[in-house]
């Protein structure tokens, strides 16, 4: 097992996660570990992006599959130097390959909670469950197992704290903080990244441009699954056209008629 690169030795597991905590402060693995932990968070996401955009297209599902996995890479790369620093002003001794392990740790747990809906979501698809239900259905998925996940990384920093006093009591709180960026961030690339489920009436795009944002979105699907109706926005025809709904364009055009009829009586 020493020699795979793609070990579930690494895996945090419910039942020991004290023993799992006590190697990465051990170090137990080293760069090994976070190969390891790091992949099997790329081997679960793309996973679940497969079954996310299985929905719409097999190229689509191959495109969310990426995404996601991408998705999850920049979320860290881009939030965990700001945690690392302010961790170490704050009187962390933990190393960075020790941060960086209880990190993946959490979202290895993520990932894996959230592939384990898989079958549930599976089962929605093919009895031709509402677009809009089932985008709501992944957000709540992504929520509670991000839940679990973070969980789980407290649970570490918390066990570094009390356990070895590697770890400043106050970093806990401030890590709590962290989840709150970490999350406005990754909500802001899922943004930017959509679309990942795929609407059937539209053709396959990699990105496509929406107005408006996240939460606009989600309180829209929400209107939409309990029975709300598409409306058009005033003077927006079904295809976009803009339609010239100008009360004086309108009254000369009426005038118009009118003076032409009665030309025409004479």
């Amino acid at each position: 097992m020493s020699g795979k690169i793609l070990s579930f030795e690494f895996f945090p597991t419910l039942h020991n996660k004290e023993e799992f905590f006590q190697k990465i402060i051990n170090e137990t693995g080293g760069g090994r570990r976070i190969i390891s932990q790091y992949l099997m968070v790329c081997l679960f996401s793309f996973l679940y992006g497969v079954v996310i955009g299985s929905y719409h297209s097999f190229i689509q599902a191959v495109a969310a599959g990426v995404k996601v996995t991408v998705l999850f890479t920049l979320a860290l790369v881009i939030c965990f130097p700001a945690f690392f620093i302010i961790q170490y002003i704050l009187g962390s001794k933990l190393k960075l390959r020790q941060m960086i392990s209880i990190i993946l740790s959490g979202f290895v747990l993520m990932t894996a909670i959230m592939i384990s809906f898989a079958p549930i979501v599976i089962i929605f698809l093919l009895t031709g469950s509402n677009y809009y239900f089932l985008q709501l259905l992944h957000i709540a998925i992504f929520f509670l197992s991000g839940i679990f996940g973070m969980l789980t990384v407290v649970e570490a920093l918390k066990y570094s704290c009390e356990t070895k006093s590697i770890y400043p009591q106050t970093g806990v709180v401030v890590f709590r903080f962290w989840v709150v960026i970490l999350a406005f961030v990754g909500i802001q690339l899922a943004w930017n990244f959509r679309p990942f489920l795929g609407d059937r009436g539209q053709p396959f795009e990699w990105f496509r441009h929406y107005e408006g944002n996240f939460y606009t979105a989600l309180i829209y699907s929400a209107e939409q699954l309990l029975g709300g109706k598409d409306k058009e926005p005033a003077g927006v025809g079904k295809n976009n056209e803009i339609y010239n709904t100008n009360e004086d364009v309108v009254n000369d055009s009426l005038m118009k008629a009118i003076f032409e009829d009665g030309q025409g009586g004479k």
